[in-house]
């Protein structure tokens, strides 16, 4: 495997053994998972390695290592996936990021996504790019507004897999132009 896409700035890549702890850095920063539920262990992170790396065997795609050209830093992940089968956008092309707290601000995720958006109109022509977020994460909305997404309201739900006594159980979802 040797998947790469590349922007004026960033790098998405192939996941490699050596981004564990880079990437476990980022998902126990607690600014990080404010949004986006616990602390995840350096064992629960491993194991989202690895369905990453799964994904893009399998499909050749998935969140892919998100690295910093200037010092080729792990700074997060950007890509797609195909949603989880008991929420709205089940089977559906999502794309999805997480970013290193220190990092926001700079435009990153929007680079990245934008890009990752052009890779899947030429992969899935005519097949509508998805995002969800838990309702209260400002800074993941407003880059599905920057990338010109489509807020549906009609399709707000409970995501199953967040505590029901959460902050953050209540999730949104945007579209890159409204399904018929």
């Amino acid at each position: 495997m040797n998947f790469q896409i590349e922007t004026d700035r960033l790098i998405m890549r192939d996941w490699r053994q050596d981004d564990l702890d880079a990437f476990h850095a980022i998902n126990s920063d607690p600014k990080v998972r404010a949004t986006l539920g616990p602390i995840m262990t350096r064992e629960e992170v491993a194991d989202l390695i690895v369905r990453m790396r799964g994904l893009q065997e399998k499909y050749g795609y998935c969140f892919w290592a998100l690295v910093r050209k200037s010092d080729d830093q792990l700074i997060g992940w950007c890509g797609m996936i195909r949603g989880a089968p008991d929420v709205p956008v089940a089977d559906k092309l999502e794309i999805g990021w997480r970013l290193a707290s220190e990092t926001w601000g700079n435009g990153y995720i929007t680079e990245a996504a934008r890009k990752c958006i052009k890779w899947a109109s030429v992969q899935f022509p005519g097949e509508n790019i998805w995002a969800i977020t838990s309702a209260n994460n400002r800074r993941s909305r407003a880059v599905m507004e920057r990338l010109n997404m489509t807020y549906l309201p009609d399709m707000d739900f409970d995501h199953p897999s967040v505590d029901p006594e959460s902050k953050l159980l209540r999730h949104v979802t945007y579209c890159t132009e409204r399904s018929k």
